[in-house]
């Protein structure tokens, strides 16, 4: 969904499954709780709710669809335009493992973890799992048009800019 389908009491649902209301809207943003279908309607009532409030950023909304038709549509849509090479077998492995190490789990900016960045050489860079040195943290990567693994510095990695469509698409060309 995009950020301007969102009202207040709008409900949707994520990929999980779990179904969502919208509480307030922000700029950039929407606030939304939870509909626990184990809980009495009373739950939902507020503000302030007795459930937790959660924040959906940009790429949290693109992922939510009003019924599960709609995201299965928007799922097949995405999948006949998809700029993204996908990740092959290898990369899914070495980067699930990596994800998983005491490292990673323990790194505290883990949000810095869903954002894809483009280098100076316009090269699309993956971050996956951190590690920690005896400095810094480390960020490790992977290039998915190249398939190759590398690290970077935390401060390094967020100073490059986010990876947008134009991006993908011009990285998609020079291929």
């Amino acid at each position: 969904m995009e950020h301007a389908q969102f009202d207040i009491g709008t409900e949707f649902e994520i990929a999980t499954g779990q179904r969502w209301r919208c509480t307030d809207v922000g700029q950039r943003s929407i606030v939304a709780i939870e509909l626990h279908p184990e809980l009495e309607d009373v739950w939902f009532n507020g503000p302030p709710y007795p459930v937790p409030e959660v924040v959906f950023d940009e790429q949290d909304m693109a992922g939510a669809f009003q019924r599960q038709e709609d995201g299965i549509v928007a799922a097949l849509l995405e999948a006949d335009r998809r700029l993204h090479p996908g990740y092959p077998h290898r990369a899914i492995r070495a980067m699930t493992a990596a994800r998983l190490s005491e490292d990673s789990c323990r790194y505290p900016r883990r949000r810095l973890l869903r954002i894809d960045r483009v280098d100076a050489a316009g090269e699309i860079l993956h971050p996956y799992a951190a590690e920690c040195t005896p400095h810094s943290w480390q960020i490790l990567l992977y290039a998915p048009f190249s398939g190759v693994f590398s690290a970077l510095s935390e401060q390094d990695f967020v100073r490059l800019p986010p990876a947008l469509s134009r991006d993908f698409e011009a990285r998609r060309s020079a291929m």
